[in-house]
């Protein structure tokens, strides 16, 4: 009985239900789309044109964003890598308005093409393309060049991909001359390379970083690459000496006998680092401490690599590990480079002047770093202004919009900073590049200024003010800067440059202002960089984003001198 009582209850509410006006619903009612306006509208979100990929694998993945936009209704997207069908979309949640993502997979080294054509339902088609590239994470930079190892996290050889093979527990230092890393000796410890005898010549030259410690070890190896015990092929770069001063010195086997350099001498207690070089001919070598020459060695024929295979990083190796040339402990070694030419002095200044540009972004239709493999956020809706004033394209800023990335490796005791800028007055005031540290007091007005830097800009429609504040650690610097005519339009050089004493400010290669920092410039907790923008960490007194244009930016692990800033100028 209660089976049935249910039975006949359901089925006089569904009666009930079904026998509502629903009064408080509103009917559909069909409206005429009107006619097609047009075709679709396509638009590529990444790649941007000329975007490059730079990874170590040969085949990488990149993720393709676009959207497309139509006033009647989509009707099909095509997607073409290369003129190769990747992909095809032809139902829509949104028909007139789609965005989509998709990963396509097989990206190869050089240049590549992605068309995206679409078709809405009155049968308009519309194609955008953009060009893009794969390369590899580096490419050589200088003739000769045929290895080279930033050690920027991990021992890989960039020219050839190769990885070094540990033996014991070496390891890498975040304390690096250039770059987010640098090679540690630790005790019974090194890395060997391999090495293509194709690579190798009848000319040899080598070039790094470094920075002894004695203090464990008396003498080391630095560098080896030989055959065996004997001494007669390759190469032997090794360190001997006190805790006060070490002397660099080299051998280089010629097949049948044997050349010594006994180099220079590094003093020990400067606890600096010092650029190493040295060169190989069939006549002489030479060797190199910070651009100097300061040494040569008597060569009676060339260099003889029979049976040399790989190249012994931080120790002398199964090949040279007597006279107690083992491990160089906790000595540093940075941006090793080998090369099958030999170097002159004049070369090997330019490798040392090259080494002090810590990040390069000319912002050609990316926002890459060229020295390294950098990750930058883009905050917002960062652009490209469609002209520059070198290269094809430069950062166009706009509203709440800025690029973020770590500061790791951009931080010395001596720091600059050069840029193009073309300024837009509007907001009369914002911040151009801040390295500074959380302002836990005051979280949604940052504004601590005691470490790090702040460059930024104030003024009104007609002129503005190039301004810095660089903390010392306990207290800030101002620097008052120059002004730039904002009516003229112009493209504007900026140097900016801070030593272990004072800022300065230069605008078209001229100083327009010094200010004292006491001390130096303090880096503490300054661990992100924001460019065209003053947030996250300088937003108290409305320094938001800026929205000028903004080309070649570039920051250096030293101070420059103002020949230098009028050189990069130049280029």
């Amino acid at each position: 009985m209660k089976r049935i009582n249910k039975y006949f209850l359901t089925l006089f509410l569904l009666v009930l239900f079904a026998s509502c006006d629903y009064d408080n619903i509103d009917p559909l009612t069909q409206v005429d789309p009107g006619a097609d306006a047009g075709s679709p509208e396509v638009n590529i979100n990444y790649p941007n044109e000329g975007a490059t990929i730079k990874v170590p694998e040969a085949v990488a993945s990149i993720n393709i964003k676009f959207e497309v936009i139509d006033d009647i209704e989509v009707d099909m997207i095509e997607v073409l890598v290369n003129g190769n069908q990747v992909a095809t979309f032809e139902e829509f949640l949104d028909y007139r308005i789609v965005n989509k993502e998709l990963t396509f997979d097989n990206v190869t080294n050089g240049e590549h093409t992605l068309t995206i054509n679409a078709t809405d339902i009155a049968g308009n088609t519309t194609s955008k393309i953009v060009n893009f590239s794969k390369e590899p994470p580096y490419t050589p930079k200088y003739a000769g060049e045929f290895f080279y190892m930033p050690f920027d996290g991990d021992f890989t050889e960039l020219v050839n991909i190769k990885m070094g093979n540990a033996t014991g527990d070496p390891t890498i230092s975040t304390e690096a001359y250039f770059g987010t890393g640098a090679y540690k000796g630790i005790l019974d410890s090194y890395i060997d390379v391999p090495l293509n005898q194709e690579d190798l010549g009848s000319e040899f030259s080598a070039a790094f970083w470094y920075k002894v410690n004695a203090d464990d070890a008396a003498r080391a190896g630095i560098l080896v690459a030989g055959a065996n015990e004997e001494r007669q092929q390759g190469f032997r770069l090794f360190r001997e000496g006190s805790a006060e001063e070490q002397q660099i010195k080299l051998n280089v086997g010629t097949g049948t006998g044997e050349s010594w350099n006994d180099g220079g001498v590094i003093d020990v207690t400067n606890n600096e680092w010092v650029h190493i070089a040295f060169s190989v001919t069939g006549t002489e070598t030479v060797l190199y401490v910070n651009g100097m020459p300061v040494n040569t060695g008597v060569m009676t024929s060339s260099i003889d690599w029979a049976g040399v295979e790989q190249l012994t990083i931080g120790a002398g190796g199964d090949t040279f590990s007597y006279w107690d040339h083992k491990s160089d402990i906790n000595s540093k070694i940075d941006e090793l480079r080998l090369f099958n030419t030999s170097l002159t002095q004049e070369d090997i200044q330019g490798l040392i002047n090259a080494s002090s540009i810590t990040l390069d972004m000319p912002f050609n239709g990316d926002f890459r770093d060229l020295v390294s493999n950098r990750e930058v956020s883009e905050v917002g809706s960062p652009g490209f202004a469609g002209e520059s004033i070198e290269g094809n394209n430069a950062y166009a800023g706009s509203e709440g919009s800025y690029l973020q990335f770590s500061s790791q490796g951009l931080l010395s005791q001596e720091f600059s900073a050069s840029f193009w800028y073309k300024v837009n007055a509007e907001p009369e005031r914002a911040g151009i590049i801040v390295i500074g540290p959380k302002d836990e007091e005051n979280p949604d007005a940052q504004n601590n200024r005691t470490s790090g830097f702040r460059l930024f800009r104030e003024g009104n429609t007609q002129e503005q003010r190039i301004k810095a504040n660089v903390g010392n650690g306990s207290s800030d610097s101002w620097n008052d800067g120059g002004v730039i005519d904002v009516n003229a339009g112009d493209w504007v050089h900026v140097g900016f440059v801070i030593t272990d004493s004072e800022s300065k400010i230069y605008l078209d290669g001229e100083l327009v202002n010094t200010g004292t920092v006491t001390g130096g410039v303090d880096w503490t907790g300054t661990d992100i960089v924001s460019v065209m923008s003053g947030a996250p960490r300088f937003t108290g007194w409305d320094h938001l984003a800026d929205l000028s244009y903004m080309d070649n930016l570039r920051f250096y692990n030293k101070a420059l001198s103002q020949e230098e800033i009028q050189a990069a100028m130049a280029e």
